[in-house]
């Protein structure tokens, strides 16, 4: 009897740790908190709007995963994200007066 209830315990835990929730049709319905591993490709931020949950959804080779937005790691992983793509400005302030009221700037590409 004791083996059963073990048995049990063990396919329901693994069913439960294999399950990931991916984007399933429009919108996640649910979120994970299990790390992301493979190469992300894109991020994309989704609102609370039912029956969609607020969600960060990581885009990979492998699909698309819904996360918690409120866990570290998430929002950790984001910014390097967008911090490795967003292209560093090549442009420098040379010169700023006051004009009118306010401050005319001009800039100088490099």
């Amino acid at each position: 009897m004791e083996q059963c209830r073990i048995l049990r315990f063990t396919q329901f835990f693994c069913l439960t740790v294999a399950q990931d929730h991916k984007v399933k049709g429009a919108c996640c319905t649910k979120v994970s908190t299990a790390n992301v591993t493979d190469p992300i490709i894109n991020i994309r931020m989704q609102h609370k709007s039912l029956p969609c949950v607020k969600a960060v959804i990581f885009e990979t080779a492998e699909g698309e995963f819904c996360r918690d937005p409120n866990l570290r790691w998430v929002q950790e992983k984001v910014k390097k994200f967008f911090k490795k793509t967003t292209p560093t400005p090549t442009s420098s302030i040379s010169n700023s007066a006051r004009v009118g009221g306010s401050t005319q700037t001009t800039v100088s590409l490099l």
